[in-house]
C-alpha cells in the first residue's frame, strides 16, 4: 500500500544516506538481516513491529518516535485493525506525547465498524498508566459515539473523564461534577465507592454541603450493602473474590458517616452531626481488616476525637479547650483543622488565643498546596485570623490575613471566596499599608484580565 510503501521507502533512504546495507545494519542493530529484508522487500512486506521500528530509529540515531507520523498504516487493513500492532503504538506515542499521532488514530478508528470496544480499552490501558490526559481523547470518543445511555463502557467513560478534569479551577471542577453526577450509579459497584467518595471530596472544596451529604449518604447505604454482601459469600462459599477498590472497604464505610458529619457540622446542625461521629468513632468490629485496614480504623478513631472536639467547641463548650489543645500536640496532622476550629469559635464566643495561635504558627507555616481540602481549610483559617485581629483592632495583621487568604481563593479559583476576602479589604481599606494596597491591586489587575490560573506560583493542586 502507499503509505505503507512510505515508511519502507523513509528508512531505505536513511540507511542508503547513512551508507549501510541490510548486513551490516542487521550486526549494529541487532536485528536479524532476513528479518529486516521481510520489512523492507517481502511481497507482501511484513509487517513492522513498533518495538523492531524503536530499534531500527535508535540505530539511525534519531529521536525517539522518529517514523510515528508514518506508522499508522501498519496497524489497518482496509477496514480491520491490528490492535497487536496499534495498541502498543499507541502507549508509546503518549509516552512521547506525540499527541497528533493520537488523533490521527481515532480518526482512523471512528472509519472502521464498532470502533467504541477498541477506543475503550485503548483509553482504559492509556489511564492506567497513568496517562489521564492522552486517555481522555479515547475516553471522549466514546462518550459521543456510545448510543446506550445505560452502558457500563459509557459510564467508566465519563468518570474518566470526571476525574481528569479535577484541578485548581473549582468552576471546572463543579461543571465535572455536572457532567458525570447522571452516571455514577451506573458504574460497577467498585467504581462507584471510589467515584461518590471522590464526588464527595471535590463537592467539600466547593462548600457543596447539600451534595456532600447527598453523596456521604450513598456512599454510606453502597459500603454497607458490599459488606454485607461480603459476610454472606463468607458463609456460602469456600472461595469468594473481594470487590477490587482503590481503597480498603472500610475507607468507604468510615468516610460514609465522617463527611456526612463534616456536612451537618458546616451547615450548624451540630447535635445532628455529633450522631454520626459513632459511626467511625470505632471500627474495629470491621471483618476482613488486613494491616492497611487497621491503619484506617485507627486514622477514624483519630479523626472522630478531633471532631468531637470541633463540634463541641463549636456549640461553646470553652472548657474542653485545655484537653483539645493536648490532643492537637498529639496529633499534629491536626493542627490546622482543630487551630481553625479554635480561632472560629474564638470569634464566635468572643474569647482570645493568642498563646494557642503562637504554638502552632510554625506548623502552619509549613503548610504545603496541594490537596484541595487542606488548601481550603487553610483559606478558612487566614480567613478567620483575619477576623480574629480585626476584632483586636489589629489592622496590619488582619490585612496581611486576609490578602493572604485572596491568594488562596484564587489557586482555588472559587469566586465566593474572592468576594467574600475583598469584601472585607474595602472595608479596611483605611488601615492598608501602600504595600498591601499595591500587593491587592496587582491580584485584582489579575483579575480583570481573567486570569483563571493562579498567578502566585506554578504549582496545581491534585485531588487525592
Amino acid at each position: 500500500m502507499e503509505s505503507m510503501n512510505s515508511i519502507r521507502s523513509e528508512i531505505e533512504d536513511h540507511l542508503s544516506s547513512s551508507g549501510y546495507t541490510l548486513t551490516t545494519f542487521g550486526h549494529l542493530s541487532g536485528m536479524n538481516r532476513g528479518s529486516l529484508s521481510a520489512i523492507l522487500h517481502g511481497t507482501p512486506p511484513k509487517p513492522i513491529a513498533i518495538r523492531q521500528l524503536d530499534i531500527i530509529t535508535e540505530t539511525l540515531g534519531y529521536p525517539e518516535g522518529w517514523f510515528y507520523h508514518l506508522y499508522l498504516d501498519e496497524c489497518f487493513s482496509g477496514t480491520k485493525v491490528s490492535r497487536r500492532r496499534l495498541e502498543p503504538y499507541l502507549i508509546r506515542c503518549a509516552e512521547l506525547n506525540k499527541e497528533e499521532c493520537l488523533k490521527a488514530a481515532i480518526l482512523r478508528l471512528l472509519e472502521i465498524p464498532k470502533p467504541i470496544g477498541i477506543l475503550f480499552d485503548i483509553g482504559e490501558k492509556l489511564y492506567m498508566k497513568g496517562r489521564v490526559t492522552d486517555s481522555a481523547l479515547f475516553h471522549e470518543a466514546v462518550a459521543e459515539m456510545e448510543n446506550d445511555s445505560h452502558s457500563e463502557r459509557l459510564a467508566i467513560s465519563q468518570y474518566r473523564l470526571f476525574m481528569g478534569k479535577q484541578g485548581p479551577d473549582a468552576e471546572e471542577n463543579w461543571k465535572a461534577v455536572i457532567r458525570f453526577e447522571p452516571f455514577r450509579k451506573r458504574l460497577p459497584e467498585n467504581h462507584q465507592l471510589d467515584a461518590l467518595l471522590k464526588l464527595a471530596n471535590v463537592c467539600f472544596t466547593l462548600h457543596k454541603w447539600k451534595e456532600v451529604e447527598k453523596y456521604s449518604d450513598e456512599l454510606r447505604a453502597l459500603a454497607q450493602a458490599v459488606y454485607r454482601d461480603q459476610l454472606r459469600r463468607k458463609v456460602r462459599e469456600k472461595s469468594y473474590d473481594i470487590l477490587e477498590t482503590e481503597r480498603h472497604l472500610v475507607v468507604y464505610y468510615g468516610q460514609g458517616y465522617l463527611l456526612k458529619t463534616v456536612a451537618l457540622q458546616k451547615q450548624e446542625l451540630y447535635d445532628k452531626a455529633k450522631k454520626y461521629v459513632t459511626g467511625y468513632a470505632d471500627l474495629s468490629w470491621f471483618e476482613n481488616l488486613n494491616e492497611i485496614g487497621w491503619m484506617e480504623v485507627k486514622k477514624f478513631k483519630v479523626w472522630a476525637q478531633a471532631n468531637a472536639y470541633t463540634l463541641e467547641m463549636l456549640t461553646g463548650n470553652i472548657d474542653i479547650l485545655p484537653e483539645y489543645c493536648q490532643f492537637l500536640q498529639e496529633h499534629p496532622q491536626e493542627i490546622l483543622p482543630g487551630l481553625l476550629t479554635i480561632i472560629e469559635s474564638a470569634n464566635k464566643y468572643a474569647f482570645y488565643v493568642d498563646h494557642i495561635i503562637e504554638q502552632c504558627s510554625q506548623v502552619i507555616q509549613k503548610f504545603d498546596n496541594h490537596d484541595p481540602i487542606e488548601v481550603d481549610r487553610h483559606f478558612s483559617y487566614r480567613y478567620q485570623l483575619a477576623v480574629y485581629h480585626f476584632r483586636k483592632n489589629q489592622y496590619a495583621e488582619g490585612i496581611s490575613h486576609i490578602l493572604f487568604a485572596l491568594k488562596l481563593a484564587f489557586i482555588l479559583n472559587n469566586d465566593r471566596d474572592v468576594i467574600q476576602c475583598v469584601t472585607v479589604f474595602e472595608a479596611y481599606r483605611n488601615y492598608a499599608s501602600e504595600q498591601h494596597k499595591s500587593e491587592y491591586q496587582f491580584m485584582m489587575e489579575e483579575v480583570r484580565n481573567k486570569e483563571r490560573s493562579y498567578p502566585f506560583s506554578d504549582r496545581r493542586i491534585r485531588i487525592v
